[in-house]
């Protein structure tokens, strides 16, 4: 409980300080199942499926020394044949790290690597994968590193269509656990298959995600550009959240995170989502202290659309007099109610569009919208 009401402070305190925009529904997911790979008998982390669903990545234990990338082929949704090293991708100098696979749809790969770090600062590596190996291997340049020391490339992945990369600036200097001292998330956009730029509006587009009072690391987006998953970390704990921010559509700034999922003490890391969307992988370390990948459905019945009633989107926010319902309202009748932060119905209305808000007082409000039995809420600030 006391968890519970620590997220919901940290969601309105953000709300209060930034301009927020509107965003999609927030997904759900079911319960969690083990993946099982066939033959595999160490720790896997940073899971990735490729865009057609048939290969599986990830790296062995990343917890300093001798991390490689590895990957196993589909049987069904939580069982993968577990095949070997991804060739090309190997260090073999000692206490080398190779991790953090991903690929777009024309089996560009990428990972991250730390050889010859700190020489060379370009610690993000790409190649062309085909049949468990990755070729025409280089480094990748671009205007988003951070060329200080302690400052390297954790995390990062390329969207679907290969033409933005999201890269993951984190700053190491013997600080709490060995874990990053910052760590945000960016966006870049390609030059060519080596080179990336970084958009001009990354932070705006990230200025909800990239909470200061978080490590924020391990960024995957859906192949539709609208749902970005990662990893967040409180200062000063080892507590981490697995979060998700959406957007109506690419170029809005991403929604203030939800956490879809925690556990204390075991470490859930890297969700990624498969290109349909309908599941969700991630690490986490069991009670033996070994990490294992798991993964989640997506909760059809909580897909908003399906059910005749679109994503909430919204403004403005915050919000003075009347507050606009845009590509919301469908046949039939639609209950909005606004309830306060303590859970009490504060106005009600049928269809309107714009709904009067005005005699409210300023604060943080819920929006519930409910059509066809079907009900989404989502947070608005009143001025």
């Amino acid at each position: 409980m006391l968890k519970s009401i620590g997220i919901l402070l940290t969601l309105i305190i953000s709300l209060l300080g930034k301009n927020t925009i509107s965003a999609q529904a927030v997904p759900t997911f079911g319960p969690e199942i083990k993946v099982t790979i066939s033959g595999l008998t160490f720790d896997a982390m940073e899971p990735f499926i490729s865009p057609d669903g048939n290969t599986f990545f990830f790296n062995s234990l990343n917890a300093g020394g001798n991390t490689n990338i590895y990957y196993a082929l589909k049987e069904n949704d939580s069982t993968f044949t577990f095949m070997g090293l991804v060739d090309g991708c190997y260090d073999p100098s000692p206490e080398h790290l190779d991790g953090v696979a991903a690929m777009d749809k024309d089996n560009h790969f990428f990972w991250i690597s730390l050889r010859n770090y700190p020489f060379v600062f370009e610690n993000l590596f790409s190649g062309w994968y085909s049949d468990g190996a990755v070729t025409d291997i280089s480094r990748v340049y671009g205007d988003f590193y951070i060329y200080e020391p302690g400052w390297l490339i954790m995390d990062a992945t390329i969207n679907y269509e290969g033409d933005l990369l999201y890269f993951n600036n984190a700053y190491f200097n013997n600080c709490l656990f060995g874990m990053p001292c910052d760590a945000s998330i960016g966006v870049a956009e390609k030059i060519n298959d080596t080179t990336f730029a970084k958009l001009w509006n990354s932070e705006t587009l990230f200025a909800n995600v990239n909470d200061t009072n978080y490590i924020v690391y391990a960024p995957q987006v859906t192949e539709d550009g609208l749902e970005l998953y990662f990893t967040r970390i409180l200062n000063g704990t080892v507590n981490s959240e697995i979060c998700i921010s959406t957007r109506a559509n690419i170029n809005d700034a991403w929604s203030l995170p939800t956490v879809i999922y925690a556990n204390l003490g075991f470490v859930p890391e890297a969700a990624t989502p498969t290109t349909d969307k309908k599941i969700i992988y991630y690490h986490q370390k069991e009670e033996t202290g070994i990490f294992h990948i798991y993964m989640r459905y997506r909760e059809i019945a909580d897909n908003i659309q399906e059910h005749g009633l679109q994503p909430i989107v919204f403004s403005p926010n915050p919000v003075v007099d009347d507050l606009y319902l845009q590509s919301l309202l469908q046949q039939g009748e639609n209950k909005i109610e606004i309830f306060n932060m303590q859970g009490n119905s504060v106005l009600q209305f049928s269809n309107c569009n714009p709904c009067s808000v005005s005699t409210l007082a300023s604060g943080v409000y819920v929006l519930s919208v409910t059509h066809n039995g079907v009900k989404k809420q989502t947070l608005f600030m009143k001025k």
